[in-house]
């Protein structure tokens, strides 16, 4: 994965050590030479991560990291701090003034490679969830309202249930506001809803065996329940390759067993912010998007999703060879059924001829209301004959079953007039495509109604 990393260290073969390594792993590294400069090479270059030494004469990296986090422009940014000192003490100055990890010389090559590959993939996920938002804004949606924070949950998993209740013991006084709750490896895959999944897990490396702990990592991450959870790894003192492994996995923290409490609460904290805010993007795009191009009434997309969805179906049919067909629906004297027996029958009516058109085409189908009573279907990868067919048997659907009319009403059958047009011979233009399959609408309706219509090829 490409990204630009800054390494701020006042002596300078540090930096050159690191910067060989980083280039070597294909990065493009950025030099400073002290924390001043590091701050204004951060705002001017907007790096995608920064190493951050603790000892530096003209600012010190605690403070460096403190100005990074309060500046908007540089909050996002990752930072592991790097310093020779060991003891937990500046570990924990580091955690609180926001770094995300800490690592002591000399460095490990493969823990700090692995580190950076973590954060990496942290941020860009992050940037796409914003970007997103960006997006629905654009689409003309007011900001997602910020609610109440809920209480946040961790499952803590251990090799014995005794070792889990102890870190429960121990990290209770530290997170009173956090549901902590001891779970086996069963237990943690057996949560079939993201609403019912921890936002957190805290699993021991080794669990029944040697590694299982990645393997229920790896679990994890493949199930749609739990796929956007955050995961702590405790890993054993001097098991690198565990630690590497669990990071390149998936896991977004590591810390060492046994862990002091204190530490893993700060960056439970600091996962379980980012976990409900990630949360908060991902359901403020899905609705925002979802409401921007579907139909509130049916459910079907709407024609804001719906053409450049058709236009993307024509350029893969042009690169393919392949056609694909066109349908446009509409049903015939909806007028009448809306002045006769008003809208809320008219809203049944359509509502019903969505369902049918949805449960008699294939998933692959675009299926789109596209006006009052008009539908726009299209079939990739569709042949003239099945097409014919498709169109003949959503039509013969439409008809067969009558509407019931809300407040028992009784029930009104219901006819649609099909216009059919194929993609072939080269011509996969959207345009000619609507405008020939509109043309053979009209044909249907004039022939009578209740028809399908193809229609002529293009020409040669």
């Amino acid at each position: 994965m490409p990204g630009r990393i800054l390494i701020a260290d006042d002596v300078a073969t540090n930096r050159i050590v690191m910067k060989v390594k980083l280039s070597e792993a294909c990065y493009d590294v950025l030099q400073a030479g002290g924390g001043r400069r590091a701050l204004e090479m951060a705002r001017a270059e907007r790096p995608d991560l920064i190493l951050l030494d603790l000892m530096m004469p003209d600012m010190d990296g605690i403070a460096v990291c403190r100005k990074l986090r309060a500046d908007p422009a540089t909050a996002g940014i990752p930072v592991i701090m790097i310093t020779a000192r060991r003891d937990s003490a500046a570990k924990m100055q580091a955690l609180k003034a926001g770094a995300d990890d800490f690592l002591s010389k000399p460095l490990d090559d493969m823990i700090l490679l692995a580190r950076v590959r973590s954060l990496l993939r942290a941020r860009e996920t992050a940037q796409e969830l914003a970007l997103r938002e960006g997006t629905r804004r654009a689409l003309g949606f007011e900001e997602a309202p910020q609610g109440f924070a809920r209480q946040g949950r961790v499952a803590l998993v251990a090799q014995r249930r005794e070792a889990a209740l102890a870190w429960k013991t121990a990290l209770m006084p530290h997170l009173p506001r956090t549901r902590l709750e001891v779970l086996t490896r069963t237990l943690a895959l057996a949560r079939p809803e993201a609403a019912m999944a921890p936002d957190v897990f805290v699993i021991a490396a080794d669990l029944d065996r040697p590694l299982a702990g990645l393997s229920l990592l790896s679990d994890l991450r493949a199930r749609p329940a739990t796929r956007h959870a955050s995961v702590v790894m405790a890993v054993e003192e001097g098991a690198r390759d565990a630690a590497a492994m669990a990071l390149d996995l998936g896991a977004n923290d590591l810390v060492t067993a046994p862990f002091d409490p204190e530490e893993m609460a700060l960056r439970l904290a600091t996962q379980l912010a980012r976990k409900q805010q990630a949360d908060q993007l991902r359901a403020s795009v899905k609705d925002g998007l979802r409401l921007a191009v579907t139909d509130p009434l049916t459910g079907l997309f709407n024609r804001r999703y719906a053409l450049p969805h058709l236009a993307r179906i024509a350029d893969r049919a042009q690169d393919s060879g392949r056609p694909f067909a066109v349908m446009l629906i509409d049903l015939d004297r909806f007028k009448a059924i809306n002045d006769r027996h008003g809208h809320a029958a008219g809203d049944a009516v359509l509502t019903a001829m969505a369902k049918r058109l949805t449960r008699n085409l294939r998933a692959v189908d675009l299926i789109a209301r596209i006006g009052g009573e008009e539908f726009l279907v299209v079939l990739p990868e569709t042949g003239l004959a099945e097409a014919t067919a498709t169109a003949e048997r959503l039509r013969t659907r439409i008809i067969a079953t009558p509407v019931p009319l809300p407040g028992d009403a009784g029930v009104l059958t219901v006819s649609a007039s099909i216009g059919l047009a194929l993609s072939e011979g080269g011509d996969s233009g959207v345009d000619a495509l609507l405008e020939r399959a509109d043309r053979a609408l009209y044909a249907a309706k004039a022939e009578g109604r209740n028809k399908v219509t193809v229609s002529s090829r293009p020409a040669a």
